[in-house]
């Protein structure tokens, strides 16, 4: 989905939204979002989706008339698998992550935490990674704030528009049940994680019309104080329960 109108001179196209969900059975999804933002000369991706989504992700810029190779900034919002491990996917450009969540990953105990640790190491020395620090300006008119809690560096992206504001959460808050409830899934300490969740609520309502991309939901704006969608969702999975690999079974993942 597209926001409509630009904010700071950017075109947003959330390519592909996030899902608030686990499995029964094998753990984390990890369908997280991916936002593509093209304005000042730049083509920049908000985070980088994990393994699974690369080439449905490399898809998705061809039918935007775009290759990897195009794109000239990627801003991480942490290091967790689901959201960093397609930065190699765009080795070229400039690659920013909190100073202080690479330095975290990077200490991470290897084969035990959802950091994928050679991604990490990797980044690490990279030639084109940028440490960002709190409140830089990493892109003309997008700074950089820490939000602690899932991770203990974890940065969202705040694009400051003449009209409204747009707020990439990453995972800070990564659905909208975490706005609603003030407590979030998968944290270091729920308490640091409940003092993000009320930063963020303050930031999202510091302007009327302000726009959240959360990393695993639908962008959402307030409405009379609530927490509104901004698009309809569309997940399924399709499974082979037939004879044969023709006949596949689509199964909605949405409350009707």
């Amino acid at each position: 989905m597209k926001i409509e109108s630009q904010v700071s001179g950017y075109d947003i196209d959330v390519m592909i939204i996030g899902y608030p969900g686990k499995t029964v059975c094998h753990g984390g999804l990890g369908w997280s979002t991916i936002v593509l933002l093209r304005g000042h000369g730049r083509v920049a991706m908000l985070d980088t989706g994990g393994m699974g989504v690369r080439r449905y992700m490399i898809e998705k810029l061809e039918q935007r008339g775009l290759q990897p190779e195009d794109v000239t900034d990627v801003l991480l919002s942490h290091a967790h698998h689901d959201h960093i491990m397609n930065w190699t996917t765009f080795q070229h450009a400039r690659i920013v992550i909190g100073r202080e969540e690479l330095a975290w990953a990077s200490k991470e105990p290897w084969g035990r935490t959802p950091v994928p640790e050679l991604h990490v190491r990797e980044l690490q020395g990279w030639k084109t990674m940028h440490a960002a620090v709190e409140g830089e300006e990493v892109m003309p008119g997008i700074t950089a704030h820490m939000m602690p809690g899932h991770t203990p560096g974890h940065m969202i992206y705040l694009l400051k528009g003449k009209d409204f504001d747009v707020i990439y959460t990453g995972d800070a808050v990564k659905n909208r049940a975490e706005f609603l409830c003030g407590r979030t899934d998968m944290t270091y300490d729920p308490a640091v994680s409940s003092a993000t969740v009320a930063a963020i609520w303050a930031l999202w309502r510091k302007r009327p019309g302000n726009i959240v991309i959360p990393g695993h939901d639908i962008p959402m704006a307030l409405k009379d104080g609530q927490p509104q969608y901004l698009a309809k969702r569309e997940d399924a999975i399709k499974a082979w329960f037939g004879d044969d690999i023709d006949t596949m079974t689509t199964l909605e993942l949405s409350v009707r």
